[in-house]
């Protein structure tokens, strides 16, 4: 028996069982469209060089240049998208071969692309939201006089985003990764002229730092373990890998993504992050580099499936994140960091469901592009309400803004049923699937993490709608002086783009089990299993504990008098407000060790090291100095000297005899 595989380059027999090594890389060589994949990564990294080299020449079309080069970007993944669909579910990745990039004796790495379901995924979200955002910012940016400089970052951080998730090595991966992380510290501290902002940078630089070593170990015992660190000599060497080895590749790859991806206990940086513009937070924060913890535990499914104590922290770290996230953003009047805990929390449910394993990978990734387009939008949604309120984003000097600002009051009413999982929304189809998934196993687990994924989503319920209504709805609570009215449609346009998608997304990949399908061919099928409780009670106790949160926030956030003045609150409120005191823990647990321990090394290099070095220079300087004395020029002197020591070798030879 033979099984054809056709490719675009023709039909090649294949004789039963596996092909060959040669042959799989042949059949899945890039032809057509998708052998131009590069210019996914080559096109916004060209926008950059342009803009940043060219400097204020480039000011009056530059921006445009930057957001033409984003949308081409999306052109290229969108047909690639499309020559893929063409092909058998199993064929479907193509290999792009960039050049020769790590010839070391024996050990030979190319750099390339792999453009699978799972890379394509994000290819089109991070391009399509990526890219219209690029749009709201001609806006959003129009009167700053460094506009040029942030539509070039705007770039380079899209160009990183795309090479990360496109690689076919992980040392390539850890390119863009730390390609994204150079992007986000340049787009945080985009007006750093503020020193609270340039504070903001650092501050997301350094985490970040400690998940990037995570990273670099990881790969490091890649190369020991496996001989190589592309995808394919990782994927065929787990299956030769004892546990324990796969287990601390594992947890440093969790490490790696706690910090990008700002989980527990690398998250501190996150709400300081929206001192950037807006649109980065929308970009970066919500539809992009957030996720890229979860895009590595997803491309690293062999190791996490060969690890289940690894694959256990990964659960673990997304349900102490997913309620960490929650209760910060219940006490956060500051809009946009009230949104950054909600991102933090839904990455967690993203982090969860990537360590429930086959069953949740899909999961993961449904919610993380559904999450990318409703929570993007809102993000957007909170700049265009700073741009009609003077920049401000205390959310208690708002108030009854959908009367004024209706376009924005619709499109982030969207996103704010999508993540409260209203049906027929986009959440009610990607959260929905993750809390069963989370129902889903044997003794005590399945109670816990679903209990967890259930409380979520009511405090979710009520934080969200606390932001909706403290926002747009209620009594007004404007200065005298506010004139807020709507944005210019260079801004509403992408905010109604966006919302249709929180609408539809959800729809169009959820009944159908379409992202599921997508994505089998490279995170596996799941075996069908059924959650401890029945899912339609599941789905009811959801829709329950949501009203209940929805009703809660209705009651004190929109019925009741809001005052402009925060209350002092209970004790929960108050480490709420200061974000749990995850900087005071880190700073006993790990910047006062750290400046103990500097010191302690100072005194030893100081006492010790330069010490022993200038006691030995000191030793020989006194020596030198001494015996110069006996070097003075006198011919007397020199003649006593031999004298002695004539005296000296007879006395010697005497005493001998």
């Amino acid at each position: 028996m033979s099984l054809s595989l056709a490719t675009a380059a023709g039909s090649l027999p294949l004789a039963a069982g596996m092909p060959s090594a040669d042959t799989q890389e042949a059949l899945h060589a890039a032809t057509g469209i998708a052998a131009y994949g590069w210019l996914l990564v080559a096109l916004p990294l060209f926008g950059a060089a342009i803009l940043l080299v060219g400097g204020r020449r480039t000011d009056a079309w530059g921006p445009r240049l930057a957001v033409g080069l984003s949308w081409a970007a999306f052109v290229v993944g969108a047909a690639i998208w499309i020559q893929m669909l063409g092909y058998e579910p199993e064929l479907r990745r193509r290999m792009v071969h960039l050049f020769s990039w790590v010839p070391a004796g024996q050990f030979q790495l190319d750099a390339g692309l792999q453009l699978d379901q799972l890379s394509l995924a994000f290819v089109l979200l991070v391009t399509f939201v990526g890219s219209l955002i690029h749009v709201y910012s001609l806006g959003y940016m129009e009167h700053d006089p460094d506009k040029r400089r942030f539509f070039a970052y705007l770039n380079l951080f899209v160009a990183a985003m795309l090479l990360l998730v496109t690689a076919d090595s992980y040392l390539l991966v850890y390119v863009g990764w730390e390609g994204v992380g150079l992007a986000s510290y340049l787009l945080i501290g985009f007006w750093n002229w503020n020193p609270p902002y340039a504070s903001a940078a650092n501050k997301a630089f350094i985490a970040n730092r400690v998940g990037d070593l995570g990273m670099g170990v990881a790969i490091m015992l890649m190369f020991w373990q496996f001989g190589g660190v592309d995808f394919r000599t990782v994927g065929a060497g787990v299956e030769h890998a004892n546990t324990a080895t796969l287990t601390v590749i594992g947890l440093f790859l969790l490490l790696a993504a706690c910090g990008k991806s700002a989980q527990f206990p690398l998250q501190s940086w996150l709400g300081d992050a929206m001192a950037g513009p807006t649109p980065v937070s929308a970009l970066i924060h919500a539809a992009t580099m957030v996720t890229a913890g979860v895009y590595l535990v997803v491309r690293s499914h062999p190791i996490f499936d060969g690890a289940p104590d690894a694959r256990l922290a990964v659960v673990i770290v997304g349900a102490i994140t997913l309620l960490f996230g929650a209760i910060v953003g219940c006490a956060k009047d500051d809009i946009k960091k009230a949104l950054a805990a909600s991102t933090m929390s839904q990455i967690g449910y993203m982090m969860l469901a990537a360590g429930l394993g086959p069953i949740g990978y899909a999961f993961a990734i449904f919610h993380l592009l559904t999450h990318g387009f409703f929570k993007a939008g809102m993000f957007l949604g909170a700049g265009s309400v700073m741009h009609g309120m003077q920049d401000r984003v205390d959310m208690r000097t708002f108030g009854g803004l959908s009367t004024v600002m209706k376009i924005t009051w619709a499109t982030f009413g969207l996103g704010w049923l999508a993540i409260l999982g209203v049906p027929p929304f986009s959440g009610f189809w990607s959260k929905d699937k993750i809390i069963e998934a989370a129902f889903v196993g044997e003794g005590w687990r399945p109670w816990v993490f679903g209990m967890v994924t259930l409380v979520g989503a009511g405090i979710t319920a009520f934080y969200m709608s606390r932001l909706f209504f403290m926002t747009f709805q209620g009594e007004k609570r404007w200065a005298p002086d506010d004139h807020p009215h709507e944005s210019p449609p260079v801004m509403t346009y992408p905010m109604i783009v966006l919302a249709v998608g929180s609408a539809l997304l959800g729809l169009l990949l959820g009944p159908t089990n379409a992202i599921v399908h997508w994505l089998e061919p490279v995170v596996g099928a799941a075996e069908e299993e059924h959650p401890v409780l029945a899912v339609p009670i599941l789905m009811t106790l959801t829709l329950l504990v949501v009203a209940a949160g929805v009703a809660l926030a209705w009651a004190r956030y929109w019925r009741d008098s809001v005052p402009r003045t925060a209350p002092v609150g209970s004790l929960l409120t108050r480490a709420a407000r200061q974000d749990l005191y995850q900087d005071q823990v880190n700073e006993a647990l790990l910047m006062r060790p750290g400046i103990h321990l500097t010191r302690a090394l100072v005194f030893l290099d100081q006492r010790g090291v330069d010490g022993l070095a200038g006691g030995l220079a000191a030793l020989v300087g006194g020596a030198s100095s001494r015996l110069r004395r006996f070097q003075n020029g006198l011919a007397r002197s020199y003649a006593l000297t031999m004298l002695v020591g004539v005296v000296l070798v007879l006395g010697a030879v005497w005493v001998m005899q």
